[in-house]
């Protein structure tokens, strides 16, 4: 499989371990290609587009030393770097709050615009194709265009919900017929019981830290 595209493992998570975190930089031997389809591909592992990448050492030590500082992962922290100023224009043109937004992103995708689920659900705020074009969104791999889409999808919940987010987090993940199958209560899904709080504490940090 021809490779698209080869960059340094740590050249993200060592600029940030640096300018964010004061450490010094630390290289490893190993590089990583990516290809279209959303396959990671590194001289030791392979991970799919359902699967969080996973850093060998020495680069696990600096994402250790990342979360205690920060909470988050390091290679998240980069990644919702990379987003950070369009989601908080699209959050701001569709009076959704961003820190809702980058929760979602994180749970749904960790921020990888090419993400697709096993379920058909396709980019950063994994929209599946008829929410997609219910919102207009030509092409769900464009981040732009995904999280505007999404960003729509939300606002419309939260105001269906009168601005219940976990309702609203609830009918993103399992649909609006089950939240109202189960008198619009949270359905007893083990998967989206375990969405909307796992969504919630993202944003809950957000708020906090940004």
């Amino acid at each position: 499989m021809k490779a698209l595209e080869r960059v340094p493992l740590l050249s993200a998570v060592t600029f940030i371990a640096v300018s964010v975190l004061g450490m010094q930089p630390v290289w490893a031997e190993e590089s990583i290609s990516t290809t279209g389809a959303g396959t990671v591909n590194s001289s030791n592992i392979q991970i799919d587009s359902d699967h969080p990448a996973m850093i060998p050492e020495p680069a696990a030590q600096i994402v250790a030393v990342s979360e205690a500082y920060t909470g988050k992962p390091l290679y998240q922290i980069a990644d919702k770097m990379i987003y950070d100023r369009m989601v908080n224009r699209i959050a701001r043109t569709y009076g959704v709050e961003s820190a809702l937004l980058h929760a979602v992103i994180s749970v749904e995708s960790r921020y990888r615009p090419a993400a697709i689920s096993r379920a058909g659900a396709i980019g950063l705020m994994q929209l599946m194709p008829k929410t997609a074009k219910r919102y207009g969104v030509a092409d769900p791999l464009d981040p732009m265009q995904n999280v505007r889409g999404g960003a729509r999808y939300l606002r419309y919940l939260l105001k269906k919900y009168h601005n219940d987010r976990n309702l609203a987090l609830a009918a993103y993940n399992a649909g609006e017929a089950s939240v109202a199958k189960y008198g619009n209560q949270i359905p007893p899904y083990p998967e989206t019981t375990d969405y909307v709080p796992r969504v919630m504490e993202y944003y809950r940090r957000y708020l906090v830290k940004g």
